[in-house]
């Protein structure tokens, strides 16, 4: 039986929401599905559950993902007074709109290592297969006061097929797919939304080709491409468009764990890390990173520092192949 002397931090954020008449939700920079599926599914569960509250979302606009959700603009003076929730961002420095810590009460809900735990209230769940998971089971474990609308089920829907690579990726739990079959039981298009996930513009299908073409990939199993700013340039391409790109070499049944190295117009790096085994996240800690055992970030700040990371891979690759 549940100690309700000691509430779950369930119960201390559902306490949070029901005290507050404004509510600011953001989520990282550079937003994925799953960023902002947890975010606007959040709050669409809010709006349908609190009629009266002003719920807000915020931070850039992505292009590519318009057809999930758009964001709002804001005032300043919003804040005062507000309850602010930060989902799916690991790291304050990575939160889109500087603005959050201006809320009376700050809530962090993550699913990636709670290597920064800001916030009031924190609920870091790493076993979960996204934040969209999280919000969705948050909704579910209260349903006499937490609605789930059909808007919502598909954001949730579209973050989790987003974050499990269309439940490919080991974070896919039983439970992942409980929940999925719930979204799916409310009246959104889920093959539509499907494709509209896995579609992409002819000039990144193009960038697929040169990375396959230029995928170089050593005798355990370590792979790289390395993308310049001028080769961006002649795609057509900016930076947040090669996410779309950055699973692929996973497919080639040769590579074991990856790096795709962009370059930024300022010169330096972003580079985005992939392992079908090795554990690569505290490779990226090393290099101004972080995230998932099998899937994270780092940056290079030169080419030197780009073969550094890439030797770090293959180290990690031999190990694992040692094993």
């Amino acid at each position: 039986m549940r100690n309700t002397a000691e509430p779950t931090i369930q119960q201390e954020i559902l306490t949070a929401i029901r005290a507050a008449g404004r509510i600011i939700i953001h989520r990282h920079q550079r937003p994925d599905p799953d960023a902002i599926g947890s975010q606007v599914g959040l709050a669409e569960i809010l709006r349908e559950s609190f009629p009266t509250k002003e719920i807000y979302q915020v931070g850039e606009t992505v292009e590519g993902l318009r057809f999930l959700a758009e964001m709002q603009t804001i005032d300043d003076a919003l804040y005062q007074g507000a309850l602010v929730i930060v989902t799916d961002t690991a790291n304050s420095p990575r939160i889109s709109d500087d603005r959050y810590p201006l809320g009376d009460q700050l809530i962090k809900i993550d699913h990636h290592p709670n290597d920064e735990p800001y916030g009031d209230l924190v609920w870091v769940d790493t076993k979960a297969s996204s934040c969209s998971e999280m919000i969705a089971s948050f909704a579910l474990l209260f349903p006499e006061e937490l609605t789930i609308n059909a808007t919502a089920a598909r954001l949730l829907y579209g973050g989790i097929v987003g974050d499990t690579g269309r439940f490919l990726y080991p974070a896919t739990t039983p439970r992942t797919l409980e929940i999925a079959a719930v979204l799916m039981s409310y009246p959104f298009d889920a093959g539509q939304l499907n494709r509209e996930l896995e579609q992409m513009p002819m000039k990144v299908a193009k960038l697929s080709g040169y990375l396959y073409q230029h995928l170089e990939v050593d005798h355990n199993g370590a792979g790289r491409v390395l993308l310049s700013k001028e080769l961006l340039t002649d795609y057509g391409i900016d930076d947040s468009e090669t996410a779309a790109i950055v699973a692929l070499p996973g497919v080639v049944d040769e590579v074991l764990a990856w790096g795709i190295f962009v370059q930024q117009p300022e010169g330096h790096y972003r580079v985005r890390l992939r392992s079908k085994g090795p554990v690569i996240n505290e490779l990226a800690k090393r290099h101004h990173g972080g995230g998932h055992p099998l899937a994270s970030g780092a940056n290079a700040k030169d080419l030197r520092e780009v073969e550094e990371i890439y030797q770090e891979i293959q180290a990690l690759c031999r190990e694992y192949q040692q094993k």
